[in-house]
């Protein structure tokens, strides 16, 4: 075991809007702890260079790289995993227009897909299709070919601005 693992730290955060207090190593990434101590699998460990998107959580209403973020650097923030976005709701649309326009195959990259798009979303207004590709473009999917999580994320946009059904 590393030196960085030996030494922990205490910290202290809220995940998913519930007061959670750990001992970590200082070494320890954020996706790491909210997968191996939270039992929060949904953020994904892929790439673990902050490419893919597959670790995106949302941290202080920001969406970041959980490979990225080390669990130290958390203490005192506000941090929401697709399934907490999942239990309240917030996402709910999202997933919904996922499933209907295909946006979704293996589904490895939906849980990071979801949270930036949530991101976009509370920006308000109704993002331009460029928009959507480049805002979405951090988050990498070898399923879909991407037109179909775009329309997806669009049929959103429209829905909540009252112009479509999502």
């Amino acid at each position: 075991m590393s030196e960085a693992f030996r030494d922990r730290i205490d910290i202290t955060l809220t995940v998913n809007g519930e007061s959670v207090e750990a001992r970590v190593p200082v070494g320890q990434h954020l996706t790491d702890f909210l997968r191996l101590e939270l039992g929060l699998t949904g953020a994904h460990a892929s790439c673990e260079h902050g490419v893919c998107g597959a670790c995106t959580v949302q941290v202080d209403g920001a969406p970041i790289r959980g490979c990225l973020m080390l669990a130290p650097q958390a203490d005192g923030a506000e941090v929401w995993t697709v399934e907490g976005l999942t239990d309240t709701a917030a996402i709910k649309d999202l997933q919904e227009a996922f499933v209907a326009k295909n946006a979704l195959q293996c589904g490895f990259c939906t849980p990071g897909m979801l949270v930036a798009a949530k991101d976009l979303l509370s920006r308000g207004g109704v993002p331009s299709r460029q928009e959507i590709r480049e805002h979405m473009s951090g988050n990498y999917c070898r399923c879909t070919g991407y037109e179909a999580i775009v329309d997806a994320v669009e049929t959103v946009a429209q829905a909540r601005a009252g112009k479509g059904a999502a």
